[in-house]
């Protein structure tokens, strides 16, 4: 892309919404391998690969977890969630703890990680067409809200869930989001925002050591464009 045409790529990310989180795929940050090192960061992880469909149904309509009326992960999905885990092992990076879905996809997930046991959390459930609008927002608010703070001191946050909830969260260009797939998000440590970081598709973790011995791209669009966060809305 010339220098031109980035610098009206610019001009016009500068007049969208803050409240726009824009999910388009790209090259890790360079230094992102360091941030994610730090800590503070909430790493949220679609659920592996799964087997075929099965009809969607509500965590809540299925206590007990039967696998019956669940998609499982397969054999992909399984080898996806341990190598994850083992990449943020190998890289230095450290997880505080692991909340997940109460689906079974994504309690699987998240314990293949290898990080000891994980947390459940309701609201993280499948969001979509099974459920109410009214649970659907809910839901989507929810994960906003866990995704606008996070204290460096603890490492950073594992959330395993669905890409509904990343559609209902953060909007419709989500739907692009792949099993296995991770997306790193700020908080502004204070509880009123985040900023999107990096997308890192399951067999892309070795990509963030490439990518910090690379030199930094130009910054043509200014730290104001870069840096903005998306504000969090009750």
């Amino acid at each position: 892309m010339s220098k031109l045409a980035m610098l009206l790529l610019c001009a016009v990310l500068a007049t969208l919404p803050a409240a726009v989180v824009v999910s388009q795929a790209a090259a890790p940050p360079n230094d992102l391998l360091e941030r994610l090192r730090a800590g503070g960061y909430v790493i949220v992880l679609r659920h592996g690969a799964t087997n075929s469909e099965v009809p969607n149904k509500d965590p809540m309509s299925n206590p007990n977890r039967k696998s019956s009326v669940e998609r499982q992960l397969n054999e992909q999905g399984r080898a996806q969630a341990e190598a994850i885990g083992r990449g943020l092992r190998e890289h230095g990076i450290p997880v505080s703890s692991v909340m997940t879905s109460p689906l079974q996809r994504a309690i699987d997930t998240g314990t293949l990680l290898g990080f000891g046991k994980v947390a459940i959390d309701p609201d993280l459930g499948e969001a979509g067409p099974a459920v109410s609008p009214e649970e659907n927002a809910r839901r989507a608010d929810a994960l906003r809200k866990l995704v606008s703070f996070h204290l460096a001191d603890d490492g950073n946050l594992v959330l395993v869930t669905h890409k509904p909830n990343l559609v209902e969260a953060f909007g419709k260009e989500w739907s692009d989001v792949r099993e296995g797939e991770a997306v790193v998000f700020e908080p502004d440590f204070a509880g009123f925002g985040f900023r999107l970081v990096g997308r890192i598709q399951a067999d892309q973790w070795n990509r963030l050591v490439k990518a910090s011995l690379e030199e930094p791209e130009q910054e043509i669009c200014g730290a104001g464009v870069r840096t903005a966060f998306s504000p969090h809305f009750d």
